[in-house]
């Protein structure tokens, strides 16, 4: 499964707890998240490979370490969000599913119990502040009452103080897909209290962390402690139409052909998905572009604040978009469209600027950014991400040789698709009930598009990486697959010492 037993479990603990702390004598830095919803990892224009506008993003991973293979290990809303703050796979911390009144049955919602890194830096003495989109708790009724809400079906919900994991400002909702028309719960509202606000999401959101940066009136943080900040921003998240013209009309003279350069999208096609891919990626590109603006201007607040050396950025996504790619609408897929996320991560004088390879899963950065903090040690016990620290700090270190892949059926644990992605080959097993299990493998060296399933063809790498790569994953995550073996995982023997293989680089 790696190179490091980057995986999971008490490895990855101990290795965390093992790691020279990032600080020594310095006061623990500050940290800035911004994390747009469903930002695809290709999609910005310093990799070449979209045409998208990103000035600021360019400037940004000029100045960053940029791990451009970082993987959505559940790519939808509410479990790559839990795994994020819990460093848990999904069948470890609950959210099986996203958080709506289908699961919530099913008990899907993040614990109020639960562990997390902001609860971590809570009792270090950090001020937290939680802006945008959360999604981690089940709708209950009577449902509120939201344009994301109806009787039958519902998605928004107001978090409670109990449930905040130790963000004491928040400006935030459950999810709300009204991008020119937001809602916001503030920190003392109650859940029949809604702040409405007329302005695009973004760009109030940015209002607000910079608000909340410049702390005005003292009333937004702590000023003598050092401060945690997500900015959970929703586009380009759809609807994709929802946003300023300002931001389309830098791509009015582009046509779908100019836009369009995957080749896992028909341009000529006749099926909805070919029309949603030409129809909307104008517009997808164009909020990347204000989301993208947005996220400049809390730069450039840090910068004025004289807090940049001392604050760590994260840019982010929960998962990415198919936008129409493979005939898909959008993300819970192993397409590469829809599992590859930007991670740019900002330290100046502390972490090099630099492009690595580094097979990042969702619940590595909980303990990643502990580590880098100083708080190694306050990793809670039977986190299964690995911290990768080390490896930020000085390109060297454990690398994981794979990164699992899900997808949980609603109240099905035990089926729905699990798979792996290695630095060459993308396998997903696909479990439904009353059918054969189907297998599928791409070649990513030679087809970068996965346009050709090649399992047929080649039976020895789908055993070898069932064996050595997803069974391991399976078992220490709790996963109820590993106690089903694939026939083709028990032909090929158990799972060896491979898994626990460490590469130096």
């Amino acid at each position: 499964m790696t190179r490091a037993a980057a995986g999971c479990g008490a490895l990855a603990v101990s290795r965390v707890g093992g790691e020279a702390s990032a600080q020594t004598n310095r006061r623990p830095p500050n940290l800035l998240i911004v994390m747009p919803d469903q930002m695809r990892g290709m999609a910005m224009g310093f990799l070449g490979e979209e045409p998208v506008l990103t000035p600021t993003l360019d400037r940004f991973a000029a100045e960053s370490l940029v791990l451009t293979q970082a993987a959505s290990t559940y790519p939808i809303c509410s479990p790559a969000r839990a795994m994020m703050l819990t460093g848990l796979y999904p069948h470890a911390n609950g959210v099986l599913e996203n958080c709506n009144s289908m699961s919530a049955p099913h008990g899907v919602e993040l614990k109020a119990t639960a562990r997390t890194w902001s609860d971590v830096l809570k009792t270090r003495g950090y001020s937290l502040g939680y802006i945008g989109k959360w999604h981690l708790d089940s709708p209950r009724r009577p449902y509120v009452d939201t344009s994301n809400n109806t009787d039958q079906e519902a998605w928004n919900e107001w978090t409670p103080p109990e449930r905040r994991h130790g963000f004491d400002f928040w400006y935030a909702y459950g999810t709300y897909d009204q991008h020119m028309h937001p809602e916001y719960w503030t920190t003392t509202a109650t859940r029949d209290q809604r702040t409405k606000v007329e302005q695009w999401g973004p760009e109030h959101e940015a209002d607000m962390a910079i608000r909340y940066l410049k702390n005005e009136g003292g009333t937004f943080r702590n000023a003598g402690q050092p401060f945690a900040l997500v900015v959970s921003m929703n586009p380009p998240h759809m609807p994709y139409g929802q946003l300023p013209k300002s931001y389309v009309e830098r791509y009015a003279d582009a046509a779908p052909a100019d836009l369009i350069k995957r080749a896992s999208v028909n341009l000529n096609g006749t099926t909805a998905m070919d029309q949603l891919a030409r129809n909307q990626t104008k517009n997808y590109f164009a909020a990347i572009t204000g989301v993208d603006e947005q996220f400049g201007r809390i730069l450039s607040a840090l910068d004025q604040l004289q807090l940049r050396d001392d604050t760590i950025v994260l840019f982010t996504s929960d998962h990415g978009n198919c936008l129409g790619a493979h005939q898909e609408v959008s993300k819970n897929v192993a397409w590469e469209e829809s599992i590859r996320v930007p991670f740019l991560l900002r330290w100046p004088g502390r972490i090099r600027p630099r492009r690595d390879e580094l097979l990042l899963s969702t619940p590595d950065i909980m303990p990643t950014l502990l580590t880098l903090m100083g708080f190694g040690a306050d990793v809670p016990a039977g986190v299964q991400g690995a911290s990768h620290a080390a490896l930020c700090l000085t390109g060297n270190g454990p690398r994981p040789t794979s990164q699992l892949y899900l997808h949980v059926p609603v109240g099905q644990p035990a089926l729905g698709r699990r798979g792996v992605r290695t630095d060459r080959y993308t396998l997903v097993v696909t479990r439904e009930a009353g059918a054969p299990e189907r297998v599928e493998l791409y070649d990513r060296l030679y087809d970068p598009s996965q346009l050709r399933d090649i399992s047929a063809s080649q039976p020895e790498m789908v055993k070898r990486l069932m064996a050595r790569e997803l069974s391991p994953w399976l078992e220490r995550t709790g996963d109820p697959w590993h106690l089903q073996r694939s026939p083709v995982a028990q032909r090929s023997g158990p799972a060896d010492a491979m898994q626990y293989r460490t590469r130096q680089t």
